[in-house]
């Protein structure tokens, strides 16, 4: 243990309040100063699908749509449209007018000349999400959907197409410079969620055509902010865009502290902060020394083993609340959960045998001790992917497969994964049975690790861990190259087929990370999108979670309700449910923060 944790479990809170030093000499200044938990990946929003990446693209590149700040539930409006799209041929075709006069920021790619947003620039947007060599993981949005996208993918006889940018389609159309039309093969429910997403933000040709496959170190968009400094996977800079249009805030609050914000920002121009400072900061102890040191203006989702250095029994320590430092319960759209590869050797396949191994894994995770002791209490069981509050969400919906070790190992037994005399189980054909697992190097991660081991020692089955950074563990999934590991999901829209997109066979190796490819799942899910939001699509999610169940490539662990604090000088801050980030709307009270910082 070191000497700051020991002073930290010994002392309290108020103690390492005094310990530590001061973050920075006073300054005029409207700095926000805030943490990302992993290292960004790609700074190209075709490719990033990790929060800490998603979160610095939507500040810089923009979609057609957005949502509103304030808004419970969530509303979209526009972003860089005129007007909300008008929806013609029930529900098939979408015409969209785009604001003229916005710019992308400057680059050499441009070659000294301003560039101007158009609608050729979202077709292009979209139809790189098509391409192979890009392997976005948000084609699952587009594909199948857009009238006449057949000519962007593959053969369905297998043969290879050459994919062109070039080629066009008829649900791909520019009427003219600021209008598009996008046409649809059946009306989706979801399409303008889609619209809202910052895999849609306009990217420019010039700059992917002059940079190719380091276009996501050059991330040149038309949004808030422009990236300054950049180290990577330590600390990103990003500042207020000089050439950003006038935006004027005028979102309505709901409640007492929404109308609140609403008459703060009434009438102000976005972003409200000159400049976004961002570190990287994996340790989780690190995260909330930091807070507490004044590094950064807000902390969200207290790690829940720490909880104790700043809460007393689900309230706010009263040292903290003396400094005037905020405290909000959020439940975020998100599951946790573990994923085992279905084309791995030894876990994967769709046997009985390969599906008692994972039920007898499933059956060996005790949710409610991993809440208690993990979570600190500060989650909720998953039943399924949902968490609550996404549309198709059945609250009435029970997993049936629950915690039973006696259960686990008699499925085991049954199955012929037998004992060997050290008391480990071979496989059924008397090889040794040994789990990889990957996790997080951390102390997260090795906290995580520990669990799992008992877990599965539970019940006979021999792993090991290889612990690597988020980034890598992430691409090694995409190459099919993970047996298993704990993941975690953020709707990127609120509704279910953003999370049961995730166990859709045709996206295996893009966000479909455990590879499932159940023919009859694959058709609930296609069926499902072809409903909206109704108890017969309710029903068809519950037909496709228990055939995730019945199969079980996941184990569903936890759906968090996070502890976000704030301090006393960041004005604004209000959690959203679907957008990762609110830095354009947050304020920083300079002369509160300097008093403290003194």
């Amino acid at each position: 243990m070191s000497l700051r944790f020991l002073f930290v479990a010994l002392l309290g809170v108020s103690a390492v309040i005094k310990v530590l030093p001061a973050h920075a000499a006073a300054s005029t200044e409207k700095v926000l100063r805030v943490l990302v938990t992993t290292p960004e990946s790609s700074l190209d929003p075709a490719v990033a699908s990790d929060v800490p990446s998603v979160s610095i693209n939507e500040n810089i590149f923009e979609p057609m749509l957005r949502y509103d700040y304030l808004a419970r539930p969530v509303k979209l409006k526009p972003n860089t449209l005129k007007s909300m799209p008008e929806i013609l041929d029930q529900g098939k075709t979408y015409v969209l007018h785009l604001q003229p006069g916005i710019m992308f920021t400057p680059d050499p790619a441009f070659k000294g000349k301003p560039r101007e947003l158009t609608a050729e620039d979202y077709i292009y947007s979209i139809k790189r999400i098509y391409d192979p060599t890009v392997k976005s993981p948000w084609l699952f949005m587009f594909e199948g959907k857009l009238l006449g996208d057949e000519k962007l993918r593959p053969a369905k006889d297998g043969k290879s197409q050459d994919f062109n940018l070039q080629t066009s389609i008829p649900g791909l159309q520019a009427v003219d410079k600021y209008t598009l039309r996008i046409r649809l093969n059946a009306p989706d429910s979801n399409f303008l969620f889609i619209l809202a997403t910052t895999a849609t933000g306009a990217v420019a040709r010039e700059v992917v055509e002059a940079y190719g496959n380091q276009v996501g170190n050059h991330p040149i968009g038309t949004g808030p902010f422009i990236l300054g400094q950049w180290q990577r996977s330590f600390r990103i800079e990003l500042l207020a865009n000089p050439q950003y249009r006038k935006v004027v805030f005028n979102d309505q609050g709901s409640d007492d502290a929404t109308r609140k914000i609403a008459a703060s920002l009434a009438g102000q121009t976005l972003p409200r902060v000159s400049k976004v400072e961002i570190k990287i900061m994996e340790e989780q102890q690190s995260r909330v020394l930091g807070f507490l040191n004044h590094e950064f203006d807000y902390l969200e989702q207290v790690p829940a083993p720490l909880s104790n250095m700043v809460l007393d029994d689900g309230k706010l320590k009263p040292a903290l609340q003396q400094q005037g430092v905020r405290l909000s319960l959020f439940t975020p759209l998100q599951t946790y959960y573990m994923w085992m590869n279905m084309e791995d050797p030894v876990v994967g396949g769709y046997t009985l045998e390969k599906i008692a191994l994972r039920r007898a894994i499933a059956l060996s995770y005790d949710s409610k001790e991993d809440i208690a002791l993990m979570e600190k209490g500060l989650a909720i069981q998953a039943q399924s992917p949902l968490p609550p509050n996404v549309l198709g969400y059945d609250p009435s919906y029970k997993t049936p497969v629950q915690y039973d070790v006696k259960l686990a190992n008699a499925l085991l037994d049954k199955f012929g994964y037998r004992r060997g005399t050290d008391g480990y189980r071979n496989l059924p054909d008397g090889q040794l049975l040994h789990l990889q697992m990957h996790s997080l190097a951390s102390t997260t991660g090795r906290l995580h690790d520990e669990v799992w081991r008992k877990n599965l020692e539970a019940i006979g089955i021999h792993v090991s861990f290889k612990t690597d950074k988020h980034s890598e563990i992430l691409r090694a999934a995409r190459l099919g190259k993970v047996q298993m590991t704990e993941a975690n999901w953020i709707a990127d829209f609120p509704d279910a087929e953003n999370f049961y997109q995730l166990l859709y066979g045709p996206n295996a190796g893009r966000a479909n990370y455990s590879r499932f490819n159940l023919p009859a799942f694959n058709k609930l899910y296609e069926d499902a999108m072809r409903l909206s939001d109704s108890p017969e699509r309710t029903a068809i999610y519950r037909q496709m979670a228990q055939l995730m169940h019945g199969y079980t490539p996941w184990v569903p662990r936890i759906h968090p309700v996070t502890a976000d604090l704030s301090q006393s000088w960041l004005q604004n801050y209000y959690r959203h449910p679907v957008d990762f980030t609110n830095w354009r709307y947050v304020d920083v009270d300079v002369i509160a923060r300097n008093k403290v910082l003194k």
